[in-house]
């Protein structure tokens, strides 16, 4: 039995003079005769209407922010809306005619509410169940506003009640629509509604539109294209550009028809843009999804929004500021040089293959001294979410950075960890000019340490046997132990300095391991850290893990003088109203004496000079200073070098599991074994190369002579010796 309709028609009948009564074409008085039903309903709903609340409130569109590199390269476009908000003027205009033609054709004519549309409505729901059409321009732009504002609220009753088909939200929208023509133009209703609807794949407004499915700006729109995004506004979920184009092109003609209609273009551009073929005009930029999935570099995308993440300014916890990147327009111009870091992964690559059948990978990062800016880093796996197991092929953590930024706890930073040592042993007054007794022994004659030769809180619970790559040992120059990395040399620098004074010199130049703790920490039989106990072998021989960002930064003090900067990716950040951000800068302290600085740099040109780096040697006699690494049965080796302009360190081993890099081809070569001097020293070498070639070739500043000899150079307590530091034989440069 078909249902009534009789009530259905006095609620029409209601809401329609209830309208012509808000739009002042009939008083409310002539209302009020009406007898019956539907005089009643006509009466109420006149004066509900009356005591609707019309305040409305826009909220700040939600739009794509941007992340640039230093050399203005963008990088990522981070959001949660695919969104660009433009002015007027940056919007072709045959796309506002479209717009308006198909959707409002009186939009600059009524005062917010179309009554012929609306009375064209009111006449077809007489005869249906359905509520129809009929909404302005005005009235569009207030129903999705308020649901972007109870989406932005989480309020998901509000949201749907914002788009429901009923009498009352549609009573409440003209309302609303009335006084928004009150107090807004035109003009301004009009770039709100384009700026704010939805175009269908993920694209929302007519900017990322025109990007997305024509890859041209919103400006550059001609008619074809215009007509295509505005009859698509309908119903985006149906009409879906990328994979619906017959029933796309079919209402494109319907807005062309339109446009023809209302006088916007003639005959013949009529009969020429509907002769195009949709297919042959789409030019379509793939959807990134907003996330760092397909960002130029995902892995540093990754690094600066966690970076952000951090950042107060950008609200006052990590969800609220993670928000402000993927909805407030930013943008983010990072302290990568795209160049730079471009060349870093082609070396890398070149050398160690991505997935090469060795099961090695490779990682390095650049870190400018005395700013502590993040310049490049890279790796040789690519990047892919979902994984199961990590490989050397792909991996969706990165090796460069900490786990506090989503990457790895980092490797074993081998013989690199001498240079604390030797920092720790010139703080306390040790000339760079001294010797030092070190212990004889090799590769099947180690020295057995003891733990009483150490301070209790930082030596072993056994005897720690030492080896040296090549039998060595005797009075040495500090020059020539550093050179040639004696691991006997620093072990005995360590128990004649203080062995708990390193971890104090490793914090101070911000040393810690890849998971923020401090570095060097002994372990339970559990296998967790314990605060304030240190491993003898982490401190001198750098048993324990560290990423190559924190290990470079942390070099990078040497270079600058003895004042330690904490990485930043993050050069400046701008609002999308183009106001620059006032950001707290990562503060730099002078964490060691310059004088100390100075003669650490001195003893670390060595290894490059004359010792397991020789290779490494900068092109043009650039100097350079820095020290080689390698753990134990070669499984990850290092460099890390700086001049006073940057500070890199290249990492080469065995990211996934701990096979040793002995009698392995890597790259299509075979090494017998890999020490820091095998690969990852001339990689530095290349890197360095390219990223200074622009630069001035500057030189370290010269150490006092206090520093390199002590207050008195001619006593005689066998501190100091003349500088002799004979080279290695040829087929031992390459330890240490």
């Amino acid at each position: 039995m078909r249902r009534s309709s009789a009530p259905h028609l006095t609620s029409l009948l209601g809401a329609f003079l209830a309208v012509a009564v808000g739009m002042g074409m009939i008083s409310a008085g002539l209302v009020m005769p009406l007898a019956g039903a539907a005089g009643t309903a006509a009466r109420s709903t006149v004066t509900a209407f009356e005591d609707l609340d019309d305040e409305f409130t826009a909220v700040s569109l939600a739009q794509q922010s941007k992340i640039i590199s230093a050399d203005n390269k963008t990088l990522a476009t981070p959001y949660d809306a695919n969104r660009i908000i433009v002015p007027m003027k940056k919007i072709s205009p045959w796309m506002i005619k479209a717009q308006l033609a198909i959707e409002d054709s009186r939009f600059y004519e009524h005062g917010g509410i179309d009554l012929r549309g609306t009375s064209r409505a009111f006449f077809s729901n007489l005869t249906s169940q359905e509520t129809q059409g009929g909404s302005s321009i005005t009235q569009q732009y207030v129903k999705i506003m308020l649901q972007e504002k109870a989406l932005r609220e989480d309020d998901q009753e509000a949201a749907k009640a914002a788009v429901e088909q009923t009498y009352s939200r549609k009573l409440q929208e003209m309302k609303i629509a009335l006084n928004v023509e009150e107090t807004h133009t035109k003009d301004q209703i009009l770039r709100g509604y384009l700026n704010l609807v939805y175009y269908g794949d993920q694209a929302y407004g007519v900017e990322a539109a025109a990007r997305h499915f024509f890859s041209k700006s919103a400006k550059d729109l001609d008619i074809g294209e215009s007509a295509t995004l505005a009859g698509v506004v309908q119903s985006p979920g149906v009409l879906n550009i990328r994979t619906n184009t017959a029933a796309v092109q079919e209402r494109r003609d319907v807005v062309l028809d339109r446009m023809h209609a209302v006088g916007v273009i003639d005959e013949e551009q009529l009969e020429k843009f509907k002769g195009e073929q949709l297919e042959d005009m789409i030019k379509l930029k793939r959807n990134e999804g907003g996330t760092c999935t397909k960002a130029v570099d995902p892995y540093f995308c990754n690094y600066v929004i966690s970076y952000l993440k951090t950042m107060p300014e950008l609200g006052p916890d990590p969800d609220a500021r993670q928000q402000a990147v993927f909805t407030g327009g930013l943008t983010i111009k990072t302290t990568l040089r795209s160049d730079w870091q471009k060349e870093m992964h082609r070396y890398l690559t070149e050398k160690v293959p991505n997935g090469d059948p060795s099961g090695v990978g490779a990682a390095a990062a650049m870190i400018e001294p005395g700013t502590g800016k993040v310049r490049a880093i890279a790796q040789t796996s690519q990047y892919k979410v979902g994984l199961e197991q990590a490989t050397t092929k792909f991996s969706e953590q990165a090796w460069t950075y900490p786990t506090t930024y989503g990457g790895t706890n980092g490797f074993a930073i081998g013989s690199t960890a001498k240079m604390y040592a030797l920092a720790t042993a010139l703080g306390k007054g040790k000339p760079v000019e001294s010797t030092i007794n070190a212990p004889v022994a090799g590769l099947k004659r180690p020295h057995t340490f003891t733990k009483d030769e150490f301070d209790s809180n930082c030596t072993t619970t056994e005897p720690w046997e030492v080896q040296n790559d090549f039998t060595s040992g005797g009075r040495l120059t500090l020059r020539n132990a550093t050179a040639n990395s004696i691991n006997t040399a620093f072990a005995q620098l360590a128990s004649d300095v203080g062995s708990c004074e390193i971890p104090k010199t490793m914090t101070a130049m911000g040393l810690t391991d890849g998971n923020g703790e401090k570095y060097g920490l002994a372990r339970d039989a559990s296998g967790k850290k314990v605060d304030g106990s240190y491993s003898i072998a982490n401190l001198v021989l750098g048993s324990d893990s560290t990423s190559p960002v924190q290990l470079a930064s942390s070099f990078a003090t040497l270079a600058a003088d003895g004042k330690y900067c904490p990485p930043s990716p993050i050069e400046s950040i701008t609002t999308a109203s183009g106001k620059e951000m006032e950001i707290k800068r990562p503060e730099c302290k002078q964490v060691i004496d310059t004088e100390v600085a100075r003669g650490v740099t001195d003893l670390l040109t060595a290894p490059l000079k004359e010792g397991t780096a020789s290779n490494a040697q900068l092109a043009g006699g650039r100097e350079a200073a820095g020290k080689t690494g390698t753990t134990d049965q070669h499984r990850q080796s290092w460099f890390v070098g700086y001049t006073p302009q940057l500070a890199t360190s290249v990492w080469v081993g065995t990211p996934i599991t701990e096979k040793q890099m002995d009698r392995v081809n890597i790259g299509g070569r075979y090494y017998d074994q890999v020490f820091g001097g095998t690969i990852a020293a001339p990689l530095w070498k290349q890197i360095m190369d390219t990223a200074s070639k622009e630069m001035e070739a500057k030189t370290f500043p010269e150490p006092a002579e206090s520093t390199m000899r002590g207050d008195d150079p001619t006593s005689s307590d066998g501190s100091y010796i003349p500088p002799v530091a004979p080279s290695a034989p040829a087929e031992q440069q390459q330890t240490g």
